[in-house]
């Protein structure tokens, strides 16, 4: 018997004593958590964390001090035994020429929960250990197909979902980063215009730690009845965090921030969502829901939701969009 997270409701903790016994999870309230950091120092300032933060994301110093300074202190153990097992792989293999590859920390999870402001966070305090290790972050956003192939496709109101990237682009990249290649390119892509950048890149050289954040990067792949290798793109993780919450929190957020955009990103000529921001609160109220009802809901219920078993850490938000639960996959 094993026991897996009722796609209906939080990852939080299990009330059902049989059901924690036999989870593959270890079960922490926020405040358990914040323990765990021991003597980590806080590198970020209150004014470094609201810029980090996005859009209608609360999170403060305090956020940071219980939560944050935790795993990155976990990331560290885990950066460290790898960094061990390799140069002990290294003398097996009586080589002292190869490079370690980067060590890959994978970030899913819905819209509007939270993903970037983690992302940025964790980028932030790993660079800034003691070692001074090498960090980049990079989104799959880049790797979606250009709005003209995905018109042409038909796929625009299923942007996000597994079939509008470039599945195999974003495998070339994880593939190449993993096999210590330099100076690999990843996509740009701007929110303002709600599309891929051409012809611009971010270089990524062979970093210590590589940040990768996307809402479907736990995403499995079906397998072909012949046996070709299919790679995933949690294939190439070492460590993978899904960040959770209520199905209604997420929502609320959602709407929350498209109403808030219309007052700020929206009302740039050069945006996608321009045209949002001329009509009324009612209009635009409509809208939201629309989208979120007929693209990001049904995105996260078939394929977001199912991966977050797949996750070694998941972090549970409450309505403050607060962490109030951290899920630690057992060793």
């Amino acid at each position: 018997m094993t026991f897996a997270f009722d796609e209906r409701e939080p990852a939080d903790i299990p009330d059902d004593l049989e059901k924690r016994r036999y989870s593959p999870y270890r079960f922490f309230s926020a405040e358990e958590w914040s323990k765990f950091r021991a003597d980590t120092p806080l590198t970020l300032t209150a004014d470094e964390v609201r810029r980090l933060r996005s859009l209608n994301d609360p999170i403060d110093l305090d956020e940071v001090r219980r939560i944050y300074l935790s795993l990155s202190r976990l990331l560290s153990s885990h950066v460290e035994s790898s960094q061990l097992l390799f140069e002990q792989r290294q003398r097996f293999l009586s080589q002292s020429f190869e490079a370690k590859t980067p060590f890959v920390i994978g970030i899913a999870g819905s819209v509007a929960v939270g993903k970037s402001t983690t992302a940025r966070i964790l980028a932030e305090l790993l660079s800034r250990w003691p070692s001074s290790p090498k960090v980049d972050l990079v989104t799959t956003d880049g790797f979606l197909y250009p709005n003209t192939i995905l018109r042409r496709e038909n796929l625009m109101d299923r942007k996000g979902f597994p079939e509008s990237y470039d599945t195999g682009a974003l495998l070339r990249f994880l593939s190449a980063i993993k096999a210590g290649q330099r100076n690999v390119k990843a996509p740009s892509y701007s929110h303002l215009i709600y599309d891929v950048i051409p012809d611009e890149f971010k270089i990524v050289d062979r970093p210590d730690i590589l940040i990768f954040e996307g809402i479907n990067v736990l995403q499995s792949r079906s397998l072909p009845a012949d046996g070709k290798i299919v790679p995933m793109v949690s294939d190439f993780f070492d460590f993978s965090i899904y960040i959770d919450a209520d199905e209604n929190l997420i929502h609320t957020w959602y709407i929350n921030r498209f109403m808030r955009l219309r007052q700020t990103a929206f009302r740039d000529p050069d945006s996608y969502f321009n045209r949002y921001a001329s009509v009324s609160d009612d209009e635009a109220q409509a809208i939201a829901e629309r989208l979120w009802n007929d693209i990001n809901l049904k995105n996260l219920h078939q394929n977001i939701l199912p991966t977050r078993p797949r996750a070694d850490l998941i972090l549970q938000k409450g309505e403050d969009h607060l962490t109030k639960t951290v899920a630690l996959r057992k060793l």
